[in-house]
């Protein structure tokens, strides 16, 4: 129900446009993406060379095959780890090369380690009008055993900060079952999350992946039990609706624990558009970047064709010219 308005307002020619930064400042216990840890700031901006040049070649490509922009997403990884003169960069080009900002602009911020108030500025000044700070965790000693390099006091900082900078729509993600904690333990994550009042809510389950340092070690962290993480994905809901949030995307993946869900949260008017449209896949995406998937969307979802960039940053910029001559052949059919 709540997202049938935003699925009939899809135009027969409308596209989503996401851009990747595959750094992040440290790999977390449960990660899987490709995704590397960020040591060097000239490997980030011989990346952000690259991906405007990719930005710049695809809303040509949009603009000659008849495609008008819907939303733009920038995830990753953190897109936050560039340095605020690289983010400019990167987003000055974004406005010039598609001239538009389409019905939204969300942007990660998600990790507090990497926010501060010039990136804070940038995202502003840009036109982004949703983030999302993650805590995962508002415990210390579980934000360190997952290796994060920040605190709850931290997350609270950033949260304020960008309050403070205008931002009015802020997701915050959760995870239900993270290794060492219990039902006592997420009832005061949410607590606290409760105070910060955001306009959206994630929860997510627990997902041991095999690529992931818990799954190698997984014998070093004890996990709660099924029926503890699913009372916690109970009290995700209820907490939620507490705020006057409402579920308005659901999605599962493999390996999860008690076989339970991923659950977006909105306050009614905040719902990001783009999660619905990826989700439902009512929409193609334009995807920029190394492992970034792009696809195209036929009859409303009746046939989907994907598009992957290789995970590998030095083999996608080797292979950036064929990527394009393949985005080229699917936005133009």
């Amino acid at each position: 129900a709540v997202q049938r308005p935003h699925i009939e307002s899809v135009a027969p020619k409308s596209a989503s446009v996401y851009l990747h930064i595959p750094f992040c400042r440290s790999r977390c216990l449960y990660c899987s993406f490709g995704a590397e840890v960020a040591k060097k700031e000239r490997v980030l901006s011989e990346y952000a060379d690259h991906l405007i040049l990719d930005i710049r070649r695809g809303a040509e490509l949009l603009r000659e095959t008849g495609f008008s922009v819907r939303t733009f997403y920038f995830g990753g990884g953190t897109p936050t780890v560039l340095p605020a003169p690289e983010l400019d960069r990167v987003l000055s080009a974004l406005d010039e090369a598609y001239g538009v900002r389409g019905h939204e602009f969300t942007v990660e911020a998600g990790r507090p380690d990497t926010i501060t108030r010039d990136k804070l500025r940038v995202l502003k000044d840009h036109g982004v009008t949703r983030i999302s700070i993650n805590p995962q965790t508002m415990n210390d000693r579980t934000l360190q055993a997952i290796g994060r390099f920040h605190s709850a006091a931290d997350i609270a900082a950033c949260f304020e900060l960008a309050r403070q900078e205008g931002f009015d729509c802020i997701n915050m993600d959760l995870i239900a079952g993270l290794p060492g904690e219990d039902v006592e333990d997420f009832a005061r994550t949410l607590e606290a999350v409760r105070a910060f009042d955001p306009e959206n809510l994630t929860v997510h389950t627990l997902a041991i992946k095999h690529s992931s340092r818990l799954k190698a070690r997984l014998e070093e962290y004890p996990l709660p039990d099924g029926a503890a993480v699913e009372e916690m994905v109970r009290m995700g809901g209820a907490a939620a609706r507490k705020m006057g949030m409402k579920p308005y995307y659901m999605y599962r993946q493999k390996y999860m624990q008690g076989n339970l869900e991923n659950v977006g949260y909105a306050k009614p008017g905040t719902e990001c558009v783009y999660n619905i449209d990826m989700m439902e896949e009512t929409v193609s995406i334009l995807s920029h970047g190394a492992g970034a998937m792009t696809k195209r969307v036929y009859g409303a979802g009746a046939r989907v064709e994907r598009l992957p960039s290789p995970k590998d940053v030095p083999t996608w910029y080797q292979k950036q010219e064929k990527l394009f001559g393949e985005k080229k052949r699917l936005f133009s059919d």
